[in-house]
């Protein structure tokens, strides 16, 4: 996915990301910020600092890149300040302003679309 998106001229340190994990595996290195249910609080606020200041930066663009109904990926999603929001069309609607029909294993479709409809609408 990273390399299909840098293929399209957009620069490896233009990308920022951020994983969600259901499981935790002691003593695991994850190759990016990895963010789980153990964040939040029993108020569902975010308690980790680098999902709070991810959701805070000011992004062009949020590819919400998960197809499943997550509260917690919604929530991030939802919260963020970026300013154009794109993810799967089988996730709760109203959180992106772009939404793709493929599925999440299909990522040259997803990217294909991606750099299409941008272009279209005149992002890049």
């Amino acid at each position: 996915l990273i390399a299909e998106i840098i293929a399209n001229g957009i620069f490896k340190n233009n990308i920022k990301i951020i994983v969600y994990t259901d499981k935790w595996k002691k003593n695991e290195t994850y190759s990016y910020p990895t963010f789980g249910i153990k964040h939040l609080n029993w108020n569902i606020q975010i308690t980790e600092p680098t999902v709070r200041e991810f959701i805070k930066e000011k992004f062009d663009l949020l590819i919400s890149y998960y197809d499943v109904e997550k509260a917690f990926l919604k929530k991030v999603t939802n919260h963020s300040s970026a300013q154009f929001k794109v993810g799967f069309s089988s996730v709760d609607k109203k959180l992106n302003h772009l939404m793709i029909n493929t599925n999440v294993e299909n990522h040259t479709v997803f990217v294909q679309e991606l750099f299409r409809y941008l272009k279209i609408l005149k992002k890049i």
